[in-house]
C-alpha cells in the first residue's frame, strides 16, 4: 500500500524560505511594534496605519539601501509585508492576516 503525501503549499515553502534569512526575520519582527523599533517623530505616515518607510529600516538594519530593498520584495513576495507608496518613499507593513493564515497552514502541515 503507498500513501501519497500531498506537495506542500508552494506559498507556504515561499514565506519559510523568505523567513530563513535571519536579517528579514529581524525586519518582520521589528514591523510587529513599529512604534518600539522605529522613530515615530521622523515618520511621514502612520506607521500603524501605513507602515515604516525602508529608509528607517535601512537605517535600523545597518544595510545598504539595496540590500534592504531587496530583502523587503523578498517578504513582500512570500505575502508577509505589503507596500505602500508615500510620495517617493516605500513604507512596509506586516500583513497580520496572511501571517495568521501561513502559521494555522503550517500547524495543519506539520
Amino acid at each position: 500500500m503507498t500513501d501519497t503525501v500531498p506537495s506542500p503549499d508552494p506559498e507556504l515553502v515561499g514565506a519559510l524560505r523568505a523567513l530563513s534569512n535571519p536579517m528579514r526575520l529581524q525586519m518582520l519582527q521589528w514591523l510587529r511594534e513599529p512604534e518600539r523599533h522605529f522613530p515615530i517623530e521622523t515618520a511621514i505616515a502612520d506607521p500603524a496605519e501605513v507602515g515604516v518607510c525602508v529608509s528607517h529600516i535601512q537605517a535600523k538594519a545597518g544595510l545598504a539601501q539595496s540590500t534592504v530593498s531587496a530583502y523587503m520584495a523578498e517578504l513582500q513576495r512570500a505575502g508577509l509585508v505589503r507596500a505602500t507608496r508615500v510620495g517617493k518613499w516605500t513604507h512596509y507593513k506586516r500583513d497580520e492576516q496572511r501571517i495568521a493564515h501561513l502559521v494555522a497552514e503550517l500547524g495543519q502541515t506539520l
